[in-house]
């Protein structure tokens, strides 16, 4: 996308970004002013073994970095992490980082970030530790809805307005159910992750569920952001939908609270599934 859009409508112009696996280095995905994101940025930091480090200053922004493929050294403030399939590590504004690949099958890294104020210090998080964590590993709803969720960056981390975490579904499942929307405090995007072709999903953005703004076919690296509206998915009959979710909080610190949605009325009954992890 090269225009500069000023709208946080949902259209696929503002809120459909296709195939963010595709490249080599570090690049950006989502960022406002091309897409509908407020303070929501998303790009892909990919390398192969032996690829020179990637090194940047990330300026006012917080960030978030986890890794989806491969193994990774991150270097920060003089420490080195690394980060192991799914681990996640959160780096504080003004600092330089840098990233290369650990092993002979390189690193694939989503790096998430968002302006801020606040300095808050360098947290590592291990997958393997959020997966033993009730409060941050849940299996939400019951099928054909049902879904295992895992809280990285979360209120287990301090931090100013990112949060993000993954999410696998059963075959041929519906997530984010029951539709639900958190626009007043937070924005989001899927990033569509561990769907090998010829796996699909069909993802719904709306605020009007008589006219549905968005729905769109997802793939494996397609991103949707949500920057208000209910946003439940569904994965093809036998391949499963699975996301990489990440929000931004709208006030930085007071709106940052992860599992406070609104329930689309017509299906509040059963409340929204995310109780446990409501913080």
């Amino acid at each position: 996308m090269s225009q500069q859009i000023q709208t946080h409508e949902i259209s696929p112009e503002t809120c459909f970004v296709p195939a963010t696996h595709k490249g080599k280095g570090r690049r950006t995905a989502v960022e406002p002013g091309r897409t509908a994101a407020r303070y929501l940025h998303y790009g892909r930091i990919t390398l192969d073994a032996g690829d020179e480090a990637v090194a940047f200053d990330n300026k006012d922004h917080e960030t978030g970095l986890v890794c989806l493929n491969g193994a990774a050294q991150v270097s920060v403030a003089g420490e080195t992490y690394e980060l192991g399939r799914y681990d996640a590590l959160y780096i504080p504004r003004d600092s330089r980082i840098e990233v290369r690949a650990k092993g002979d099958a390189g690193c694939d890294l989503a790096e998430v970030s968002a302006p801020v104020d606040g300095r808050y210090p360098v947290q590592v998080v291990r997958f393997a530790d959020v997966r033993e964590n009730p409060k941050l590993h849940i299996i939400a709803g019951k099928p054909p809805a049902e879904r295992d969720m895992n809280v990285l960056i979360g209120s287990n981390v301090q931090a100013g307005r990112i949060m993000f975490g993954v999410t696998f579904s059963r075959p041929g499942n519906w997530t984010s159910w029951p539709p639900h929307e958190h626009s007043r405090m937070l924005e989001e995007a899927y990033l569509y992750i561990d769907m090998p072709a010829p796996t699909f999903g069909v993802q719904f953005v709306y605020t009007d569920p008589e006219n549905p703004e968005l729905i769109q076919v997802v793939r494996e690296g397609d991103v949707v952001l949500m920057p208000k509206g209910y946003h439940p998915n569904v994965a093809a009959p036998g391949g499963q939908i699975n996301f990489l979710w990440m929000m931004a909080a709208i006030r930085e610190g007071e709106d940052r609270k992860y599992g406070v949605v609104n329930v689309q009325p017509d299906f509040a009954a059963s409340g929204s599934g995310l109780e446990s992890v409501k913080d």
